[in-house]
């Protein structure tokens, strides 16, 4: 508890107990009664708090901001607040530009996100606001105004949660006693307006048209190996691809912060294997990354790949990349277990069903039993230079995968292949992890038969 001494001339002090137990005292001068009250109360609170070692509730913090330097300096003097000098640092403007500079831990795609976050904040805010000044109703305007600017819901949600996160920090760090952004959800969820399912027929138009074997192998990595595009098929090398095994390991810099190291094995589904073997064919030896003509600093591959759909005659869908994962996860979900999926697409069977698998017309179809869904379309034509190892892949999966019924294509490794080396080839071609890695030889059968 406080109390207040009044002199006869006017002059008014308060005297409260310290952190020490000790005695302090705090000259105010001369003011009216009422005033002392006040400055007394907010001194118990100040008190308090130091005592219990936590934060002063969020009216006093506010106060302590609006107060005048000369008060400001008797409450340091004391050790009830920090001096006004520190509170520079306080900002917004410094604290979150320090606080950037300082996450070298964070992966440059994430500061480019908390760098958009950072410079709406100092739009709306000011880049010299305190920020034990920001209050909840600024950060409800902060939101409006992201709203009135025709953002997607999406990004909405994800510049509130890193405005929260930047306050959230400086009040961890003592330096706000409440996070303004503390009530607004920043969680991203799914929008199902924005989900469409591109059937295998759309896509293989676009794969056709595509100008070159890696662009046609880009598109179908995220279509039917599910992808994440560019991240996961710029990172793929030919050390991950086994032909033999008609499998490839795929690395997410997205999920490498979780216990399985973000790593994971894919199988060489029918549609890529002959695609993987037209870009093998095509590169140099010693070739390190499977995909190399799109690497950083690289042109939009949004923008190019939505040149290609409309050359093909189809109208572009929303969230060209994501779509295509979707889909193919939709497809899995109906022909694996849900562990199996998760397993073989890197993200979890929660992830799964907020942001990628869809209700179909041919499920409808199926539920009815009035129709019968469309055939999947011969794609023979589209892969006429099939390899040993690719039509190894493709002739062993498992019942529920459609496969080429082609005179070419029909039987085993023990047939002839029309326009493929013979199963006996023992041509290998020496590559950066070539021992690991050599050029598909065998016709030992596909693992994925198993």
């Amino acid at each position: 508890m406080a109390s207040i001494t009044s002199k006869s001339t006017g002059y008014r002090e308060i005297q409260f107990i310290g952190r020490d137990r000790r005695r302090r005292t705090i000259r105010l001068g001369k003011m009216p009664l009422k005033t002392a009250e006040t400055i007394k109360f907010r001194v118990e609170q100040l008190a308090a708090a130091l005592l219990s070692g936590s934060s002063p509730d969020g009216d006093t913090a506010r106060w302590v901001g609006d107060i005048g330097d000369t008060l400001h300096g008797k409450l340091a003097a004391v050790g009830l607040v920090q001096p006004r000098e520190d509170a520079v640092a306080h900002r917004l403007g410094t604290f979150i530009d320090a606080y950037i500079a300082e996450r070298t831990d964070l992966k440059p795609t994430t500061l480019a996100i908390l760098e958009q976050t950072r410079d709406r904040l100092y739009s709306h805010l000011g880049k010299d606001r305190p920020m034990g000044k920001v209050t909840p109703a600024d950060a409800d305007a902060f939101r409006a105004k992201l709203i009135a600017a025709k953002l997607a819901k999406a990004t909405v949600n994800k510049r509130c949660r890193y405005a929260r996160h930047f306050f959230e920090v400086a009040k961890r760090r003592k330096l706000i006693a409440e996070n303004p952004f503390g009530h607004i959800s920043g969680a991203v969820k799914g929008n199902p307006a924005r989900r469409m399912f591109i059937p295998a027929q759309t896509i293989d138009k676009v794969i056709a048209i595509a100008p070159d074997p890696q662009w046609k192998l880009l598109i179908a990595l995220a279509r039917y190996g599910g992808l994440r595009i560019p991240s996961e098929a710029l990172a793929l090398t030919w050390g991950d691809v086994d032909f033999e095994r008609c499998r490839f390991t795929v690395r997410a810099s997205k999920t490498e912060h979780h216990e399985d190291g973000g790593v994971r094995v894919v199988p060489m589904f029918p549609e890529l294997a002959p695609l993987f073997q037209a870009v093998f064919d095509e590169a140099e030896p010693g070739t390190e990354y499977v995909i190399t003509r799109y690497r950083p600093p690289m042109p939009n591959l949004g923008t190019q790949f939505r040149r290609y759909i409309l050359r093909a005659g189809v109208k572009p869908w929303p969230k060209l990349w994501q779509n295509l994962r979707a889909s193919r996860a939709t497809e899995l979900a109906d022909l694996y277990p849900s562990h199996v999926c998760t397993a073989w697409l890197g993200h979890t069977e929660k992830v799964a069903d907020e942001f990628y698998r869809m209700v179909t017309d041919e499920h409808f179809a199926k539920a009815t039993g009035m129709a019968r869904p469309p055939a999947k379309p011969d794609r023979a034509m589209q892969n006429p230079m099939q390899s040993t190892a690719a039509r190894r892949c493709t002739d062993t999966q498992p019942e529920q995968t459609p496969t080429h019924d082609t005179p070419e294509n029909k039987g085993n490794c023990e047939g002839e292949l029309v326009g493929a080396s013979a199963c006996n080839s023992s041509e290998v071609r020496e590559w950066a992890m070539g021992d690991l890695n050599p050029r598909p030889h065998g016709c030992d059968p596909c693992a994925l038969a198993s």
